[in-house]
């Protein structure tokens, strides 16, 4: 019996070496085709999950704190961004993203993934990387919604008229921070030249979503100094892309290629009017095209397909998606369809433009304000400059208006002040090139936290106090 047994054996091990065995069908090449199959279907499920999850965390959080300021007199939008800092890797850890660091160990989301919805370990990056790109890419979609819901309620011909002003705003705004930062970096502090340009450049930028968010609020968006205050920041957003470019390449090569500005300059002009120029032209045509529709959703989904064209077009010739939007929101707000476009808009942004705040705030890293850390104190004493720069620097473009008496040039000076997620873009590019040290990337991110929560509710206060001072004049009067 045991001679038997071990002549199988023998026999079953010479068959399995010879190169005519095949393997039990539990092995074969379908049968592993269809469990990476159900691998795939597995992990597409645990990403929408994930991405369901995130939107609920997301939601809840966006409503909490937008409720809580609106109830102490602060933007709601200042409230949407701090409940995104506390759901984010500066407390919760339940919105956490790749680019800053963290892994699937480090998001709760993941973590309560395998707890619940059986999420393997070998899976948990892959899901993790997944869920968080769909809700960057919904964030950048929000903020596209955002700038096309601002056009459509601006003032293409007040925005004309106010024009020269706002290009001295925006021009003022990009070069006393800048040449401030820069020569304040490197004569003070001692810091590189590439590194201090690239910090100099990050003061440069404007956040418009955050302060036309804020203007829409208060009821401001459409008054001089809002329109203003949007027509710098629209213009500070091309120049800062073309700050951006040039110190970009700066830090890549050590030299600045003059071709690649002037195509900016040149694309960013061309696009703005041309764009203008030719959706005022189709106007008629666009409104006729809707009054013969029959099926639901004829207007917004109409008005959508133009603004993401316009956004395509911006983002292929290497500006800002969020420009275009703005450009087909200006357009369609100078047809007869305009304020059935904005009723019918606001759902559409009441859904996905709290993605983009709350994402800017679960971004934001307070951990680089802990003096206790030893490497976070140079980062301290540069942020603490640069803060002063940031500010002062926005403050003063209010200055620069002229021909406009009685005009609040504060209100337009602190409407420039928050940098948000441009701010942070700069950051980003200059860490990714190397030009930033550890400290001067920290620094920057601290001044765009700063500037970005104190804005909205200062703007919120000079509007106040200018209120109260036209009504004690009345009175006197």
């Amino acid at each position: 019996m045991i001679s038997s047994q071990l002549m199988a054996d023998a026999t079953a091990w010479v068959n399995f070496f010879d190169p005519t065995y095949s393997l039990p069908s539990l092995y074969t090449p379908q049968s592993l085709l269809a469990a990476a199959a159900t691998n795939e279907a597995e992990s597409s499920s645990l990403i929408l999950a994930g991405v369901l999850l995130s939107l609920v965390v997301i939601y809840f959080a966006s409503k909490v704190g937008g409720e809580l300021c609106a109830r102490i007199n602060l933007p709601p939008v200042l409230g949407e961004l701090v409940g995104g800092v506390v759901v984010g890797v500066s407390a919760l850890h339940l919105l956490v993203f790749p680019e800053g660091g963290a892994g699937g160990t480090d998001s709760l989301i993941i973590n309560i993934l395998q707890a619940t919805a059986g999420l393997s370990p070998d899976s948990a990056l892959s899901v993790f990387q997944a869920q968080s790109e769909v809700i960057s890419v919904l964030a950048e979609l929000g903020v596209v919604i955002l700038l096309f819901e601002i056009g459509l309620e601006s003032d293409l011909q007040e925005l004309i008229r106010v024009g020269p002003q706002a290009a001295v705003v925006a021009v003022v705004g990009v070069v006393v921070p800048f040449a401030a930062g820069t020569a304040g970096l490197i004569y003070l502090f001692g810091i590189p030249v590439v590194p201090a340009i690239f910090a100099g450049a990050a003061l440069t930028a404007t956040s418009i979503g955050i302060t036309a968010k804020v203007l829409a609020e208060i009821g401001r968006l459409s008054s001089k100094e809002g329109q203003i205050i949007i027509g710098a920041a629209v213009l500070d957003d091309v120049l800062g892309i073309i700050v951006l470019a040039v110190v970009a390449s700066l830090a890549k090569t050590g030299e600045i290629v003059i071709s690649n500005v002037i195509y900016l300059i040149i694309s960013a002009s061309v696009f703005l009017v041309g764009s203008i120029l030719i959706g005022r032209f189709l106007g008629p045509y666009f409104v006729a095209l809707v009054n013969q529709m029959k099926t639901r959703g004829q207007l917004l989904l109409t008005a959508l397909i133009f603004a993401f064209l316009l956004s395509y077009v911006a983002a292929a010739i290497q500006l800002e998606a969020i420009l275009g939007a703005f450009a087909a929101g200006l357009v369609l707000a100078e047809t007869d369809k305009r304020r059935d476009l904005e009723e019918q808009v606001i759902p559409v942004a009441d859904i996905l433009v709290p993605i983009f705040f709350v994402t800017v705030g679960a971004k934001t890293d307070l951990g680089v304000l802990n003096p206790a850390i030893p490497s976070n104190r140079e980062g301290l004493i540069l942020a603490i400059f640069l803060i002063v720069v940031a500010i002062i620097g926005k403050v003063v473009t209010g200055l620069s208006v002229f021909g406009q008496p009685g005009i609040n040039r504060l209100a337009i000076g602190v409407g420039m002040i928050p940098r948000g997620e441009v701010g942070l873009v700069f950051a980003g590019v200059g860490s990714a090139s190397g030009a930033l040290t550890e400290s001067t990337e920290a620094a920057i991110i601290m001044m765009v936290i700063l500037t970005t929560f104190i804005a909205p509710p200062l703007l919120r206060l000079v509007f106040q106090e200018s209120e109260s001072d036209t009504t004690s004049s009345e009175e006197s009067v």
